[in-house]
């Protein structure tokens, strides 16, 4: 029944995607009201609603672009659930910020397999991700994938490394050009780095315990078939594959790094997560233990919801 209505695309699959990102919302606004509610604060959370839900429609496009997954919907519904999961992940309007920027230069940076308009795709990838680092620091280390993924490619030429740093020059001068103006100041630009923290005292509850729990089972399980599949996939699809791996460690590092955990550094891991799990869920023969494997996805957040 599941994965009749997701193996393929159709409308219905976003809309309901749609309640289920709305429903993350309102969960963790009741949870974690800080602010007034009024009319401004009503506008600014529609604000940042329409910022998620526009990334989610961001990764379904690097999906289908980029041959990431089979014609279905999956890592739509996945990626939602896992919003739902931990709903604290929408609670820090500069991860969904960073995280949107994050998924425009993962979109340029994997559409590199095409091998055509490089410089034009490093130069972005390279320009969206130091944007993303304004809004979250430690989002810079995003930047390591376009050196990463070039590796992967035999015929690149030096001008191609050089021009990521022409897109990370090109934000900083305008960054430092607005603060100048705006705050009189140069360095005003680095307020956003704040260290690092290793204190996860924040994550000891029951919701967090099994929520990270089970995202990380699924995720690590589903990673080694999508590992061991990667060398079934087309030549000029395995590098993108390879990206995405790279991206989520990248994003467990940022997770480990984040200066103040509340859940909302999981933000970044949640999009390549789906990705790999959607594999996995392809690779299901059993159709009875593929529903199972979706039921325990889609009951996990509500059975939270509970706690």
């Amino acid at each position: 029944m599941i994965t009749s209505i997701f193996s393929k695309s159709k409308p219905i699959n976003f809309i309901i995607v749609f309640f289920v990102t709305l429903l993350t919302f309102i969960v963790a606004n009741l949870k974690q009201i800080e602010e007034p509610i009024n009319m401004a604060f009503v506008l600014k959370q529609m604000a940042l609603f329409f910022v998620c839900f526009i990334s989610i429609l961001v990764l379904n496009f690097i999906v289908e672009k980029n041959n990431l997954t089979q014609k279905n919907n999956y890592e739509t519904l996945l990626l939602s659930l896992f919003l739902l999961t931990i709903s604290q992940v929408v609670s820090n309007e500069n991860i969904l910020y960073a995280n949107f920027f994050v998924l425009l230069g993962l979109r340029r940076i994997i559409s590199l397999r095409t091998q055509t308009n490089v410089k034009k795709k490093l130069f972005d990838a390279a320009f969206w991700i130091t944007i993303a680092s304004f809004f979250f620091f430690w989002a810079i280390l995003f930047l390591l994938l376009i050196f990463i993924t070039l590796l992967f490619y035999t015929n690149n030429k030096v001008r191609h490394w050089l021009i990521p740093f022409v897109g990370m020059a090109t934000v900083l001068l305008i960054a430092v050009c607005i603060s100048v103006i705006l705050n009189n100041t140069f360095l005003g630009i680095f307020d956003s780095f704040k260290g690092v923290s290793y204190d996860f005292s924040s994550y000891n509850s029951p919701q967090f315990i099994i929520a990270i729990t089970m995202l990380f089972s699924f995720g690590i399980w589903a990673s080694i078939f999508f590992i061991k599949n990667i060398k079934h996939k087309k030549k000029a699809l395995r590098p993108s594959f390879k990206t995405i791996l790279i991206t989520v460690i990248i994003a467990f590092v940022i997770i480990v790094l984040a200066p103040k955990k509340n859940g909302s550094e999981f933000l970044f891991l949640l999009a390549p997560l789906a990705i790999i799990i959607t594999n996995y869920i392809e690779t299901i023969q059993d159709k009875w233990f593929k529903e199972l494997f979706l039921f325990v996805i889609i009951a996990l957040p509500f059975v939270l919801l509970l706690l």
